[in-house]
């Protein structure tokens, strides 16, 4: 059994409330109940080696100012559905972490080049998958916003316990 001190640490950014709302309802309503064990998220790091809980504490406590969110089309994944994301400035946010941590101390899916999406499906059957994706084509774009946080989880074999949640600054003007 996996000490709690141990277990790998998840980096998520959190979205505006508006749109953290939507995207929970997406997945209440989308993905298998009994899989849906944790909340609605955007995924920087799925592994991150325990032993580095104070840098990255100490990085995550850092001001900065919220990077923007666009919510793009939906993704097919083969048993699921995912919607494409647009941070520019999430893989800034992103690489400064990397450079905490050895890269051979980090999982594969962790070194791998960072693919933000919104999973709101996932392990359902291959028609399931291609019916909702379908369904969601039609459904209309939504708008740009800042992104809330930065939260810091331990993976706990099943839900995540919450470690951490930074909120990012109100910094400068987005909308122009």
């Amino acid at each position: 059994m996996q000490e709690t001190s141990e277990a790998p640490l998840i980096m998520t950014l959190e979205l505006a409330p508006e749109e953290q709302a939507w995207a929970q309802t997406q997945r209440d309503l989308y993905f298998p109940r009994e899989r849906n064990i944790v909340p609605a998220h955007v995924t920087l790091f799925h592994a991150l080696p325990a032993e580095y809980l104070t840098q990255v504490l100490t990085l995550m406590r850092q001001p900065r100012p919220a990077p923007l969110v666009q919510i793009g089309a939906p993704n097919l994944l083969g048993k699921g559905v995912a919607y494409r994301l647009s941070i520019p400035e999430g893989a800034a946010i992103r690489a400064s972490f990397c450079a905490l941590i050895p890269k051979d101390r980090m999982t594969r899916q962790d070194q791998a080049p960072w693919r933000p999406h919104l999973t709101v499906q996932n392990k359902v059957s291959p028609e399931q998958a291609r019916d909702l994706h379908h369904r969601l084509l039609a459904e209309p774009m939504r708008e740009t916003h800042p992104a809330a946080a930065l939260t810091l989880w331990r993976y706990l074999r099943g839900p995540w316990e919450q470690i951490e949640r930074a909120a990012f600054t109100p910094g400068r003007d987005h909308s122009a």
